[in-house]
């Protein structure tokens, strides 16, 4: 699979949240058209609904490991097991790049869950550091080597 880190990020700077950003730019690669996958991934943006949980850049990364890689056998507890590995490890990749892997540390958020969007300004852009996260999100999803 060639980089889609470049498209993740402009998906963001067009007004998609950023686990849309990242699932979206590898979408066609797993047969979802882009309104699908723009509606399955719709719902993790903000760390969960804005909830500034797990991070949606993160969270669609997970989405498309268990895509390529995940079990649907319910009985093999060692595939589960070697699936979870895969997931903790990308976790641990992408803590080890950013601190953490929740949206509310990476943005340096307190405060009340909010639902109302961020408008998208270039002050908005100028201070939000999400295009890291989308771009590491992909770049830890692309080195996956099973």
């Amino acid at each position: 699979m060639e980089s889609r880190a470049k498209q993740a990020v402009e998906n963001f700077k067009s007004g998609f949240n950023c686990a849309q950003s990242v699932f979206v730019a590898y979408a066609k690669d797993f047969g979802f058209d882009d309104d699908t996958a723009l509606k399955l991934s719709s719902s993790f943006g903000g760390g969960m609904g804005r909830l500034r949980e797990v991070c949606g850049a993160v969270s669609a990364m997970f989405m498309l490991a268990g895509l390529k890689y995940g079990y649907t056998d319910n009985n093999n507890d060692e595939l589960k097991a070697k699936h979870y590995e895969l997931i903790q490890n990308m976790a641990h990749q992408f803590q080890k790049r950013n601190g953490t892997i929740i949206c509310r540390e990476l943005l340096g958020l307190d405060g009340e869950d909010n639902p109302v969007p961020s408008k998208r300004t270039e002050q908005y852009y100028n201070e939000r550091p999400c295009e890291k996260f989308i771009q590491d999100a992909c770049e830890i999803f692309e080195g996956i080597n099973l």
